[in-house]
């Protein structure tokens, strides 16, 4: 094989990989439950499920339904643990319009406490009730005493209701009475406190999520810590009827509440319209769920990742914590006065040290003006990802760090169909979908997704619970899958020929990561010491090329001369490793890299050889053995014979070379006479 043919076949590949590559973008791959190591737990009278739990410390998942809480094995949650039944409804709303099955106890609240005993409570028949279980060598048991549990869980099972359990302290966005038409939320604990019964502060809302930011360490004049209520409510500064807009709402940790004016009631409420621009702008997005992405270095700069519908699209949009906590020190809609409410080191100066020391004139103004003029949009100005026909609900979101030390921000997405999109954000080079998975198969909407510290994935519908492993590659089972997929989680082991889990490995062996680059796989090179070898490099662009060898940018030099077309390298036993091919492209002061080949150079032993020197060889020996065979052929046409037949040969010729004598000499007359007449004759005209 000459080097030109295989400079050629090696163009070829290369531009077949990058033809794959670039047709994968446009389509995420797409995976069903016979396709992925998906564990699923499910039971014929197991329905109603209302929430979830995730206790890493003794390795269960608690899970509430309808009449029960079950508990499984945090590894496998195809095994139960334990089950743990929480009483029937009363049959007291049969007369009231409500169905029987309405009526049963729904378990829509569990929180872990300080003291390892979970915060229970149920819907039980449009009276909600809490109590707590107990966990204590391996048995799950309810505590036989209760409390009111209103303003802890809703009374009716199909609404929307969060909940969260903060240093002991419980918070809720929930109704508190029968017909669900007043939402409010709630503080209940040490000091509890409630927004105001107003539309101006909730109009029809539907509750999203409720997250707490504990911004005190990284505010520059030690504003208290924060908690945000996300959801949408109907717009009253909209002249349009009905409209539905998305909102984020804040309040202070410390609040107490007034003094004698809004007393037991929040004075640092403010709320904000949420942006995240996409389809049709005539109309708004609807928030659909919420993840909250702490930055363990500096607060502020914490993410919040939401979904968002406008039919027929979905999208995916971030905002930054201190870009929220702007628009509420700005404008009030009405009124030009900043904003602010929370207690912080300018206002103790001034001798307002809690809530109770407000003037009366900001409590009044605050209980009547909640809304602020400016709205949080997100950082990119546009969504991270959008995408089409899909309905998205749930997002819970990780951070990947790949072996080259960069990070990724990876979001699962649960949409309304049983499906999960897993995507990546990757800063200015925005969202893509790497796969989706179909996660159920009965179409219906996830209604939870958790992300446990051991890298699974819990979702659960009304009547199922699935667990998947994040970091599980062996999906994609070639390199090139690997590759394509560029997952941040995977990378193609080269030592063991499978897509593997980055975690935990070393860059020896995991020689394929997969970055913001795109790598290829490796070609093994087999190379002989000082024997010059040529490595083939052709990129589909006119961009800069460059060299790496094990990640280092490789200088021009005697054993390295850097051709436009590739790379002559003549080894020492020092060169062994990878060497890349990548080109080079700057914009905007940012260098973009893209891998066009790679070769995991290998020396042989000395007086070894490569196996093209062996095919040449090979090659030279076949022909050798061929010219000596027909050495010996020919000399043994022209070896003189004395048998019958070798007068018509021998009386053919006339002329004998110098010091030879005819064969015929050495035969006798009788040999003579034994020779045919007619062949004698032939040779006797021949020789005439």
């Amino acid at each position: 094989m000459s080097k030109t043919l295989r400079m050629a076949y090696s163009n070829i590949s290369v531009m077949l990989l990058i033809s794959d590559f670039k047709s994968s973008l446009r389509m995420p791959v797409g995976f069903f439950p016979s396709d992925i190591n998906l564990k699923l737990f499910k039971e014929p009278d197991f329905i109603g499920l209302s929430s979830l739990l995730v206790r890493e410390d003794i390795g269960l998942l608690f899970i509430g339904a309808r009449g029960k809480v079950i508990t499984l094995n945090l590894d496998d949650i195809t095994e139960k643990t334990s089950e743990v039944g929480t009483g029937l409804g009363w049959n007291r709303l049969e007369n009231l319009g409500k169905s029987i099955e309405d009526c049963e106890n729904y378990i829509t609240t569990l929180h872990s406490l300080h003291d390892s005993r979970i915060f229970t409570c149920g819907t039980r028949a449009f009276k909600p009730l809490c109590t707590h279980l107990l966990y204590k060598g391996g048995n799950v048991t309810m505590e036989t005493t209760t409390q009111d549990g209103r303003g802890r869980a809703p009374f009716d099972p199909h609404e929307d209701f969060v909940s969260l359990m903060y240093e002991n302290t419980f918070y809720s966005a929930v109704s508190v009475d029968f017909m669900g038409k007043r939402k409010l939320f709630l503080r209940t604990g040490r000091t509890s406190l409630s927004t105001e019964d107003k539309i101006s502060w909730f109009n029809e809302p539907i509750m999203i999520s409720i997250n707490v930011a504990e911004t005190k360490t990284s505010s520059a004049n030690k504003e208290d810590d924060n908690l945000f209520v996300f959801f949408t409510e109907i717009a009253v500064e909209e002249q349009r009827s009905n409209l539905r807009l998305s909102r984020v709402a804040r309040v202070c940790k410390r609040d107490m509440g007034g003094f004698v004016i809004s007393e037991k009631k929040w004075t640092s409420f403010l709320k904000a319209r949420l942006d995240c621009p996409f389809g049709d702008t005539s109309s708004f997005s609807l928030l659909q769920g919420v993840f909250f992405l702490k930055d363990e270095n500096n607060v502020t700069e914490s993410l919040f990742y939401a979904t968002f519908t406008s039919s027929p699209q979905s999208a995916v949009c971030a905002y930054k914590l201190s870009d929220i906590q702007q628009v509420y020190r700005g404008n009030f809609l009405t009124e030009i006065i900043p904003g602010g409410w929370c207690i912080n080191d300018e206002m103790r100066a001034k001798g307002v040290r809690t809530s109770h020391d407000l003037p009366a004139s900001n409590l009044l103004f605050a209980r009547n003006h909640p809304l602020m003029e400016g709205a949080v949009t997100p950082i990119t100005g546009k969504p991270l990802l959008v995408r089409s026909m899909a309905q998205f609900s749930k997002i819970v979101v990780d951070i990947v760090t790949s072996l080259d030390g960069e990070q990724h921000n990876v979001m699962f997405i649960s949409n309304n169909s049983g499906w999960l999109q897993k995507a990546v954000w990757s800063g200015d080079d925005g969202g893509r979908i790497i796969e989706e998975l179909q996660l159920f198969q009965d179409p219906q909407p996830i209604r939870f997704l958790q992300l446990s510290r051991r890298g699974q994935l819990y979702s659960a519908t009304r009547t199922a619970v699935a667990q998947l492993s994040v970091r599980d590659c062996s999906r994609y089972t070639s390199c090139a899958d690997c590759l394509i997929a560029r997952d941040p989680y995977c990378g193609w082991d080269h030592l063991k020929g499978l897509c593997a889990a980055v975690a935990g490995a070393s860059n020896f062996s995991m020689y394929v990561t997969l970055t913001k680059t795109c790598s290829l796989c490796i070609t093994d090179i087999h190379l002989t010491a000082d024997v010059a070898q040529f490595l083939p490099c052709s990129p589909d662009t006119n961009l800069p090329m460059r060299w790496r060898f094990s990640g280092k940018i490789l200088e021009p030099g005697p054993r390295h001369i850097l051709l436009s077309q590739g790379l002559v390298l003549t080894p020492s036993f020092t060169d062994e490793g990878l060497y890349t091919c990548e080109t080079v492209e700057v914009v905007k002061g940012r260098e973009h890299k893209k891998a066009v080949i790679q070769y995991h150079v290998k020396m042989s032993e000395v007086g070894g050889v490569n196996w093209f020197q062996a095919i040449v060889i090979y090659i030279l020996a076949s022909v050798c053995v061929l010219c000596v065979m027909l050495i010996i052929y020919v000399w043994w046409k022209k070896k003189p014979r004395n048998h019958v037949g070798s007068a018509s040969v021998n009386y053919a010729s006339t002329e004998q070379p110098e010091g030879k004598t005819e064969s015929c000499s050495c035969g006798t007359d009788a040999d003579t006479k034994k020779t045919k007449p007619t062949r004698v004759k032939e040779s006797s005209k021949s020789t005439v």
